[in-house]
């Protein structure tokens, strides 16, 4: 897997991308190998702590069937960094004309976050047809996405914020919707623990 891998493709890669807050850099690896044996393969790492970019780098050096990106990409800096750690792709919250403009000198692909039909609109503009549909329960769920389906029929989506294991299927069910993000697969005290396999046992979950 590359970086010059499509978007879409990536999304449909697997049901659940596991969105994830890596903490403690020795965690990293094995937390991407249960994941990754548990059939999740497409991991977000998010750039909310020190060593996320160190972490996508041990993964991309040591998981080679990860596919591995970055979360919370608001600027070109993290784009430059991404593109010379030769991620997977980039995952943003929201999207900026000029977000967008920047991530087009990148061949790291980008899946902008979007809140809104004006929003959706705005990516459609810079030639995006899949987005991040976040935070998702809050801007409506599920009723919201099947109301977008309508007027934007070629968009796909991957809804995260508020997706849980008790709903993330309803997701899922709909057309429109690639995959999910969600934190549930790699809880932060399984995480901490080092409880492998049954991290391994809730990615499994995610295809049943």
């Amino acid at each position: 897997m590359n970086r010059h891998f499509n978007i879409r493709n990536i999304m449909q890669q697997c049901p659940v991308v596991p969105v994830l807050v890596i903490n403690d850099l020795a965690t990293a690896v094995p937390l991407a190998e249960a994941l990754v044996a548990g059939g999740l393969k497409v991991l977000e790492v998010t750039l909310r702590s020190d060593v996320a970019m160190d972490a996508i780098r041990n993964i991309k050096q040591n998981v080679p069937d990860a596919i591995v990106g970055a979360g919370t990409v608001v600027n070109e800096t993290q784009l430059k960094k991404l593109e010379q750690l030769a991620a997977d792709f980039a995952v943003s919250p929201g999207l900026t004309p000029r977000l967008l403009a920047n991530a087009e000198h990148y061949q790291v692909p980008l899946l902008p976050g979007i809140a809104n039909a004006s929003q959706i609109m705005l990516g459609m503009e810079y030639g995006y047809e899949n987005f991040k549909f976040f935070p998702a329960e809050v801007n409506g769920g599920v009723a919201a996405l099947k109301s977008l389906g309508g007027p934007f029929s070629s968009i796909r989506f991957c809804p995260t914020g508020g997706v849980s294991e008790q709903n993330f299927k309803d997701y899922l069910a709909l057309p429109n919707v690639e995959c999910v993000g969600g934190t549930w697969v790699a809880p932060t005290e399984l995480v901490e623990n080092g409880k492998w396999d049954e991290i391994e046992q809730l990615a499994k979950a995610a295809f049943l």
